[in-house]
């Protein structure tokens, strides 16, 4: 691939295979692993990662949208997958004759897929989404709402033309440290399992029970239950350094332009840097629209094999600049790392006032992916 010496993004699938190892190794026997691959596989190429998913063993995908489902399809992964989220009752068809899985939300979306179903035939693979405590999609069931719950869930697997394999919830605090956060993630736990409790005396059974995010795989092992959902620890973050994972994607840049200003030299939009004496400035084709966040100028540094390079003045759309002032051994066409193998990007996301996952999802589209082993 030409990158002309500009910006790329290098994806490891080598360490894809570790991570999925490590994971699988701290898994319970027989507990299925699900990789979340929404949003382009958190920006490291969906159809890449997941085809290296396939060949590992892998036995279900998640993705966000039928359109990310169909993109999985369309280039021959004929692997389980599941929509996490919303999908329009009209694509009920579309769903079947691609053997995607929906996720249900509410006894409304279960009666409006059934509805479609009926008119076309086939069955729709479903699995039952259960609002535990994130407040956002899923059948509400705590406190009041709990018989309410247990009886549309009840009557929604029971529709024509729906397969319930699953039932799942989603945690919102498991990777989070704290008493109070622990307290909330094992009740949050507990109520699914109350709910499947209740289903059960119903006569109602799952084949796949998940509710194991990345951070409940790490930190509550007694919540695998029969499946596990990696998002982030797939990309090889979240784990604390309990499983020697290994960071997936390096964003790496190249020195375009060195400049040499004396004292008192502003740099960039809002002159927020000023220089103090001679400084030795580099140009990196890197800004806000390859993803590098606007939010990090003055904040960061970048990895070299000389130092790290300061950050200076504020990103732009296109480039940005950093000092190289003491490290000489950096030069035009100089490759400069953004965040990956060397660079934190946990960090970096500490620096820009956010976390691992958006900095992954920023990197755009105009970077080129660049797969390795």
């Amino acid at each position: 691939m030409d990158l002309q010496k500009r910006t790329w993004a290098e994806i490891s699938l080598s360490n894809i295979e570790h991570n999925y190892n490590a994971i699988r190794k701290s898994l319970p026997e027989k507990v299925k692993f699900l990789g979340v691959v929404k949003a382009d596989a958190y920006g490291h190429g969906a159809v890449s990662v997941s085809r290296r998913l396939c060949e590992l063993g892998a036995d279900y995908l998640a993705v966000s949208c039928l359109d990310e489902a169909m993109e999985l399809r369309q280039n021959g992964i004929s692997m389980p997958v599941l929509i996490l989220g919303h999908t329009p009752s009209q694509y009920t068809d579309i769903l079947i004759e691609n053997n995607i899985t929906q996720t249900v939300t509410c006894y409304a979306k279960a009666a409006e897929y059934s509805k479609k179903k009926k008119k076309s035939g086939g069955t729709l693979k479903i699995h039952i989404k259960l609002d535990t405590g994130m407040g956002r999609l899923g059948f509400l069931c705590a406190g009041n709402h709990f018989e309410n719950g247990v009886s549309d869930v009840a009557k929604s697997v029971k529709m024509e033309g729906l397969y319930a394999e699953g039932i799942f919830t989603h945690f919102s605090v498991s990777d989070e440290p704290g008493e109070d956060n622990r307290k909330y993630t094992l009740s949050q736990f507990k109520l699914f399992t109350d709910v499947i409790k209740a289903l059960s005396d119903l006569g109602i059974q799952f084949e796949i029970r998940h509710c194991a995010n990345s951070g409940a795989t790490v930190n509550y092992p007694e919540t695998a239950l029969d499946m596990v959902r990696p998002g982030l620890l797939l990309y090889g973050y979240g784990d604390g350094g309990k499983l020697g994972l290994r960071p997936v994607m390096s964003l790496i840049t190249t020195v375009s332009t060195i400049k040499h200003y004396e004292g008192g030299i502003d740099i960039s939009y809002g002159r927020t840097y000023t220089t103090e004496g001679h400084r030795r400035l580099g140009v990196l084709p890197v800004g806000y629209a390859d993803g590098l966040l606007r939010s990090l100028s003055n904040r960061c540094s970048f990895y070299t094999p000389y130092g790290m390079a300061p950050q200076r003045g504020k990103i732009c759309m296109d480039m940005c600049m950093v000092d190289l002032t003491d490290l000489p051994q950096v030069n035009i066409d100089s490759h400069i790392e953004i965040f990956g193998a060397h660079g934190s990007l946990e960090k970096l996301a500490e620096q820009g006032g956010t976390i691992p996952y958006e900095l992954m999802c920023s990197v755009s589209k105009r970077v080129p992916r660049v797969y390795m082993g």
